[in-house]
Parts: structure tokens; sequence; C-alpha cells
């Protein structure tokens, strides 16, 4: 099961420290407890859309950016949750809504992949 409160926990986290800042700097910025701020990166608690415009006004990150790239590291987990449960028998697989993924050249063998900065995810056309 995917939880969105853990990606948006993880993009968050990284997004402080890619600008090199404690959690101490943040949570100040924000007026948000250290505490709050530090279970909210961990995916611990949902952050409330208030919440999240203090934490991204304090990141100097809009929030539509913010959510950008948490739809981003969701689709990936998608694929990869699909591709996890394809290698499953069909009779002990739940029910998903199926993904496709059309090749450029339309071989059924062409290896797709789907790059992020620092990973990437290699899904085999079916």
């Amino acid at each position: 099961m995917i939880l969105l409160r853990r990606l948006l926990g993880d993009v968050l986290r990284r997004q402080r420290q890619r600008q090199g800042r404690t959690l101490r700097e943040v949570s100040a910025s924000a007026r948000v407890s250290l505490g709050y701020l530090s279970e909210v990166e961990r995916g611990q608690k949902e952050a409330s859309s208030e919440l999240l415009s203090s934490i991204c006004d304090a990141l100097d990150v809009p929030m539509s950016e913010l959510m950008r790239e948490v739809s981003d590291e969701l689709a990936l987990a998608e694929l990869a949750q699909s591709a996890a449960s394809d290698a499953v028998p069909a009779p002990m697989r739940p029910m998903l809504n199926p993904v496709s993924v059309t090749s450029v050249t339309g071989r059924p063998d062409e290896r797709v992949t789907i790059k992020r900065p620092q990973e990437a995810v290699d899904v085999v056309a079916a």
C-alpha cells in the first residue's frame, strides 16, 4: 500500500536537505513545532494544507512544485507496485487498475526506463 503522507514527507525532507537546512531552522521559520515537522517528514503525521503552505513558504518552494514532485513519486511507486503484482500468479493477485506502457518501437520486449535524478525504475513492456 502506498501512503501519500510518506511520499510527501520524503519530498519535504529532500527539499530541506537540498537547501542544507536543519529541521530546527525550517520549523522556526514555518512556525511549526520541531517534533511535528519531524513526524511529517517521517510520514507519521498527515499535514494539513495550511501546514504544508507554511512549510513551503519556509522552504521558499511553491506548493505546486512540491505536489508535482510528490505526484512523480506516486507514479513511480504505482509502477513498482504494479510490476511486483505482475510477478504474483493471477488467482493470488489483488484486483488493480491495469497500467499499460507503450514502447516507442512497438517491440514487446523493449525496456522502458523512467529516470529520476538519483534513481531509475526499469519497466518491461508486456
